[in-house]
């Protein structure tokens, strides 16, 4: 932890605080956050809540570059390793089950540490959004979903893109759940469903930091490595055996990381065209989270 942030957190610790707080480490993949996140619960002997929307799944380790038990240094991690591959996810389940962590953490003392590049998640739990004045289109939704069935997530996040593209990249093409709710929000209202999003309240003390410094060139080289790291770390002997257990349809499988990895052992690309995609995927992410995480105010 580098020395201004290590004042700007202890000063933060010791002020009073009219609602429960909670440190929030943000920003995109592969920008360090795990080892801040880490050096933070340790300097307030706190617990850290990890808001990745794939870290949640058992056996998806190497490819969501999940933190090894030794790593962790005796700090207590939350919402890693509690569901299967196969059951699909969303943020209000996840905020049902942070709900009763934090409410013990600062009943004990504690200041919570979340941990996380889906920024859904974070805004899920920690604000209260601003609720739009669109119904639910049950017809439409329907036809959207038969649409994707034939022509798959991608083709439903292009449809999004092309009416509202400033949504669509903050979100992942398989997170179709969404996409799907953004598309039915633009054609009831002709407005983004970000317009919907700009009034948030919270009921907590919230204290941003990130370790992401904004060089984007550090952070592809970064990436760059950590991907070259992943399949040094057998990360196709990973896939190889979630394929053993899981169907390949499963609902992660089919993120990146994974279904890249999965077109290979198919014999559809060779290996370095498999490493370059998971390589350019992963870029591609972390710039839909930096769009995401720029409406966060970077408090360092």
């Amino acid at each position: 932890m580098n020395s201004s942030i290590w004042t700007l957190v202890e000063k933060w610790k010791n002020q009073i605080h009219k609602n429960p707080p909670i440190i929030i480490i943000y920003w995109p993949t592969a920008c360090g956050k795990t080892a801040l996140s880490i050096d933070v619960a340790k300097m307030l002997d706190s617990e850290i809540i990890s808001a990745d929307a794939r870290q949640i799944y058992r056996w998806l380790n190497i490819g969501t570059g999940k933190i090894r038990e030794e790593e962790k240094q005796g700090i207590q991690h939350h919402m890693i390793d509690i569901i299967d591959p196969t059951e699909e996810y969303n943020a209000n389940i996840f905020k049902d089950g942070v709900l009763p962590l934090l409410k013990q953490m600062h009943h004990t003392g504690k200041i919570p540490v979340i941990c996380g590049g889906t920024g859904l998640y974070i805004d899920t739990l920690v604000y209260n959004l601003a609720q739009h004045d669109a119904p639910p289109n049950w017809e439409r939704r329907e036809e959207l979903e038969i649409f994707r069935i034939k022509e798959w997530n991608i083709a439903l996040w292009n449809l999004l893109h092309s009416i509202d593209p400033h949504y669509a990249d903050i979100l992942h093409p398989n997170n179709y759940r969404y996409v799907m709710r953004g598309i039915e929000v633009f054609e009831s209202t002709w407005q983004s469903k970000l317009a919907f999003q700009d009034v948030r309240t919270t009921p907590y003390d919230l204290l941003y930091i990130t370790p992401y410094d904004g060089d984007r060139e550090k952070l592809y080289n970064r990436i760059n490595s950590r991907i070259e790291t992943m399949f040094q770390d057998w990360l196709i002997d990973e896939v190889q055996h979630l394929l053993s257990i899981y169907p390949k349809d499963s609902f992660w499988l089919r993120t990146i990381w994974y279904s890249e990895v999965i077109d290979y052992i198919d014999g559809k690309i060779p290996l370095d065209t498999c490493k370059n995609l998971v390589a350019q995927h992963n870029r591609n992410y972390a710039k839909r989270q930096i769009t995401w995480n720029q409406r966060y105010e970077k408090s360092e």
